[in-house]
C-alpha cells in the first residue's frame, strides 16, 4: 500500500502537527545525546583523539541518515494500514499482501511476534537509562551529588508509573512545546562548540567512518553496539503514524530533530577534541557550569516525556496484542473522554513499573546499562525490514530485485548492527533478549493454547438450525425478555445456552448469540460493523467486527442492530458469558510446562464483564473445565453458574 496521506487533524496546521509530534515521536532519540557518545568512547576503552572522534561522528550521523531518514521516514513509512503503523499493523499488512499461503502467513506472524516482543526490552531500558543519564548531570555540577543520582531516578521512575492511572491528557499538550526547547538547546549548545572548532565537520564525510574500520579492524564493530544508541527510538515514527500522520513526522524530523542531533553530536565532538577532560560527561559540559543544574532539570523533563512516549507505545502494542488474540484480555480503562489514544492498563504499568526499578538497581549507571541497550532495538529493526520485503513486493508490486536490493542492504545494515550488540550479551544484552523471549513465549503459548481451547469446546457443535428443529412453542417455556449469549464461534449453539436450557428449563423470548470478532486492520467502516442473522423463532445471531485500534462496546452495538423494531429493553437484558478453565494433562498437544503457563493466563485473563464493558447486575458468568488432551472430549465439564 502506498503512503497515504492522512488529513491532519482538526483542521491543524502541518508545523502544529509537526509540533505536537515532537512531544510524542521523537522523545526517545531526542534525549539519546545523552549518553551515546560517551558510550561509544567507553565501549572500546578510547580516548578522545581527534581519529577516533572523526570515525565515531562518522558513523552516528550516517546511522542517523541511513536508518531514520531512508529507511523509516522515507520508505518504511509508506507501509500504511489505514493510517496505521507498528510492527503488529505491519505484521497484519504483510500478512494480508502474501494472500492465503498458510505458512507464509505462519512465518510472517511468527517474524511480527517476535518484534512486538523484543519492543517490550526496549520499553523497559529505555525510561531506567535516560532518566538515569539526566540525573548523572549533578555529578558534573558536584561530585558530592553523586550518591542522590539513583535514588532521585528511582523517585521519578515511581512517580511517572504513579500517575499513569491519571493519564496525561491535562498535560500532554505541554509535551511538543517542551520538547521544541529541548531541541533547540541541543541545536544551539552543539553550534557553539562547532564554531569553536569547525575542523569537526570533517566527520560529516563518510570516509571516515570507513577509516575507523581500517585502524582498529574488526574489533572496530564493537563500536556499533554503541553507535546504534543514536537511533533508539526510530521505530516510533512508524509506530505513531495513525497519530499525527506521515508529513508532520516527516517534517518535523528533516526540518529540525536530525539538524539538532547532528549538531549537538558535532558539538560535543567539538569539545572533545578542545578538552578531553570532558570525557567524564560530553553533554552536559557543552554548558557553562552555571547551567549545569537548569539543564539537569530540563533533561530530567525531556526524559521524562521520552518515557511516556514509551510508556503509551507499550500501552498501545498490548492493546492491539490482546483485540488480535496474542495476550490475554486485560482492564483498558480510557483516561481521557476525548483522546482514544489515552489508555491506562493497570496490570502492564505495574510490571513495567518492577522492571525499570530492577534494570536501575542492577546496572546503576548510565553507562554500564548501555551494554544491555541496543540488542532489542537492533532486533525489531530486523524483523521490521523483513516485513517490509513482503509488503513491497506483494502490495507495492516492487520488482524482486528492487524489493531484495533494498530490503538487502538494511538486512546486512541490521544484522551488523545487531551482531554487534550481540558481542555485549554477557555484560548485559542478555536482559532485553531475556524480556523478548518471555514475551514471544507468553504471546505463542496464548494465541496456541486459545485455538486448542476453541476445537476442545467446540468439537461437533450443535448447529442453531439442529437446535430450533427441536424447539416447539410449549416446549421449553419462554420467559420474557432478552438473553445475549456471547461466543467465540459464529456457527454453533454457545455452551452457555445449553446449559441454561438443561438446569433452568427455559428459552427466554429474545435470543442474541453474539461473536465479536477483532479483525487484522485498523479500524472498520460502521456499515460493516455488524451482521445480523434472523433464524426466527425470536433466535438471532450478531457478529460484530472490530479493528485492532478499536475497543468494542457491547450495549452500542444491541442499540443499533436490534431496537429497530423497538421491542429490545437494555434494562430487561441478560448478558450469559463464559470463564473457561484449563486442567493441564501430559497427553497434551502443547508441552506441559506451557499448559500450566496458558492455564494461569486464562485465571489472571480480565473478565467478559469488565472488559466488553457489561452492566455487571445483568451478566450471568458460566464456567468450562477443560483438559487438555489429544482425544476430544465428548463435552465439557460445567461448573456452578454464578450470578454477578
Amino acid at each position: 500500500m502506498a503512503d497515504q496521506k492522512k488529513p491532519l487533524q482538526g483542521g491543524a496546521t502541518l508545523p502544529l502537527m509537526a509540533m505536537a509530534a515532537l512531544g510524542v515521536v521523537f522523545g526517545d532519540i531526542g534525549t539519546s545525546p545523552l549518553y551515546t557518545l560517551s558510550a561509544c568512547l567507553s565501549a572500546m576503552s578510547l580516548q578522545p583523539t581527534a581519529v577516533n572522534l572523526q570515525g565515531i561522528l562518522s558513523l552516528i550521523f550516517w546511522t542517523l541518515v541511513l536508518v531514520v531518514s531512508v529507511k523509516y521516514a522515507w520508505v518504511i513509512m509508506r507501509a500504511s494500514n489505514q493510517g496505521e503503523g507498528g510492527v503488529m499493523a505491519l505484521t497484519a499488512l504483510a500478512s494480508h499482501a502474501t494472500g492465503h499461503s498458510n505458512r507464509l502467513r505462519w512465518w510472517i506472524l511468527s517474524i511480527g511476534l517476535l518484534g512486538a516482543a523484543l519492543f517490550y526490552g526496549d520499553g523497559v531500558i529505555t525510561p531506567a537509562i535516560s532518566v538515569l543519564s539526566a540525573m548523572e548531570g549533578m555529578e558534573v555540577a558536584s561530585p558530592a551529588w553523586k550518591p542522590l543520582v539513583i535514588p532521585l531516578a528511582l523517585g521519578v521512575i515511581i512517580g511517572l508509573f504513579m500517575v499513569q492511572r491519571r493519564g496525561t491528557a491535562a498535560i500532554s499538550h505541554l509535551f511538543g512545546p517542551s520538547m521544541l526547547v529541548w531541541f533547540l538547546l541541543l541545536f544551539g549548545s552543539g553550534l557553539t562548540w562547532i564554531v569553536a572548532d569547525p575542523q569537526v565537520l570533517i566527520a560529516l564525510n563518510p570516509w571516515y567512518a570507513l577509516q575507523f574500520f581500517g585502524i582498529h579492524g574488526i574489533g572496530g564493530l564493537v563500536i556499533l553496539g554503541a553507535v546504534v544508541l543514536a537511533v533508539t527510538g526510530a521505530e516510533a515514527l512508524y509506530a505513531d503514524m495513525g497519530h499525527f500522520g506521515a508529513r508532520p513526522i516527516r517534517m518535523a524530523w528533516y526540518f529540525l530533530v536530525l539538524p539538532a542531533l547532528a549538531l549537538n553530536y558535532l558539538g560535543q565532538g567539538a569539545l572533545l577534541e578542545l578538552d578531553p577532560s570532558a570525557i567524564q560527561n560530553p553533554f552536559f559540559m557543552l554548558f557553562p557550569a552555571w547551567a549545569t543544574i537548569p539543564m539537569v532539570v530540563i533533561s530530567g523533563i525531556a526524559t521524562v516525556i521520552a518515557s511516556q512516549s514509551v510508556i503509551s507505545g507499550a500501552y498501545s502494542a498490548t492493546r492491539q496484542a490482546l483485540l488480535l488474540g496474542y495476550l490475554p484480555r486485560q482492564a483498558i480503562i480510557h483516561t481521557s473522554a476525548s483522546e482514544r489514544g489515552q489508555i491506562y492498563l493497570p496490570l502492564l504499568n505495574w510490571l513495567l513499573m518492577v522492571a525499570v526499578i530492577v534494570v536501575i538497581l542492577w546496572f546503576r549507571s548510565s553507562n554500564a546499562l548501555s551494554f544491555a541497550y541496543g540488542t532489542a532495538v537492533t532486533g525489531t529493526m530486523l524483523m521490521t525490514t523483513i516485513l517490509v520485503f513482503f509488503v513491497a513486493r506483494h502490495s507495492w508490486k516492487w520488482s524482486l530485485w528492487k524489493a531484495g536490493l533494498f530490503c538487502g542492504f538494511f538486512v546486512l545494515l541490521d544484522g551488523v548492527f545487531f551482531g554487534a550488540n550481540l558481542l555485549k550479551f554477557v555484560e548485559g544484552g542478555w536482559f532485553p533478549l531475556a524480556i523478548g523471549l518471555a514475551v514471544f513465549t507468553t504471546m505463542s503459548t496464548w494465541r496456541w493454547g486459545r485455538g486448542i481451547l476453541a476445537r476442545k469446546l467446540y468439537p461437533d457443535a450443535l448447529s442453531v438450525e439442529d437446535f430450533l428443529s427441536g424447539v416447539t412453542p410449549g416446549d421449553p417455556i419462554r420467559v420474557p425478555g432478552t438473553a445475549v449469549y456471547l461466543t467465540m464461534r459464529e456457527q454453533a449453539i454457545p455452551h452457555a445456552l445449553l446449559h441454561n436450557l438443561k438446569h433452568n428449563k427455559v428459552l427466554h423470548e429474545r435470543v442474541i448469540i453474539l461473536t465479536i470478532k477483532f479483525e487484522e486492520e485498523p479500524r472498520v467502516l460502521p456499515a460493516n460493523r455488524v451482521v445480523v442473522l434472523d433464524y426466527g423463532q425470536g433466535v438471532r445471531r450478531l457478529t460484530a467486527r472490530y479493528g485492532f485500534m478499536e475497543h468494542s462496546d457491547i450495549p452500542e452495538i444491541l442499540k443499533s442492530a436490534e431496537n429497530s423494531d423497538n421491542l429490545w429493553n437494555p434494562l430487561d437484558t441478560t448478558y450469559f458469558v463464559s470463564r473457561q478453565r484449563v486442567i493441564p494433562t501430559a497427553k497434551a498437544p502443547l508441552s506441559l510446562w506451557r499448559e500450566h503457563l496458558f492455564a494461569i493466563m486464562l485465571r489472571i485473563s480480565a473478565n467478559a464483564t469488565d472488559f466488553f464493558r457489561l452492566p455487571p447486575n445483568q451478566v450471568m458468568e458460566l464456567g468450562d473445565v477443560v483438559e487438555f488432551s489429544h482425544k476430544v472430549p465428548d463435552a465439557p465439564k460445567k461448573e456452578k453458574a454464578t450470578q454477578q
